[in-house]
């Protein structure tokens, strides 16, 4: 059966797919490893997390998820400057969002929320920007 030329197309983004699913999955093992890690050792000094403080949360949150898909990246072989620009893609939202926080335009729910909607378009458009390197076929 002769493929076409969709076809290819269509397999050469299966990698692509597979491997934002796997940074996706990254994140969330860095939110529960490194959240814990956090957490448990603020409990082992004595201290308890300042969750009243939403900006602690949303930092340490883009900070878990960015831990774990840095180390993810670097085990797949990416180096420094895409696995910076994937890092950038999930820490500017949180600092973005911090002044509306502090302006209360945004409840600390909110912008939690955002951060993590707007990471993930973010993620995919530095993805798609070095498509090549992501699995995606270099011709699209």
């Amino acid at each position: 059966m002769k493929r076409t030329g969709h076809d290819h197309q269509a397999r050469g983004w299966l990698p692509f797919l597979r491997h934002y699913l796997e940074m996706i999955a990254a994140m969330l093992v860095g939110m529960a490893v490194f959240g814990m890690l956090i957490r448990g050792g603020l409990a082992l000094a004595g201290l308890e997390f300042p969750a009243r403080h939403p900006e602690l949360l949303i930092l340490e949150m883009a900070f878990d998820m960015t831990a774990g898909m840095t180390l993810w990246m670097r085990y797949r072989g990416h180096a420094w400057p895409a696995t910076a620009e994937m890092a950038a893609s999930m820490i500017v939202p949180a600092l973005a969002l911090l002044p509306l926080l502090w302006l209360d335009v945004l409840s600390g729910g909110t912008a939690m929320l955002l951060e993590h909607v707007l990471m993930l378009p973010l993620m995919l458009l530095v993805m798609l920007r070095r498509r090549e390197e992501y699995g995606g076929p270099d011709h699209v």
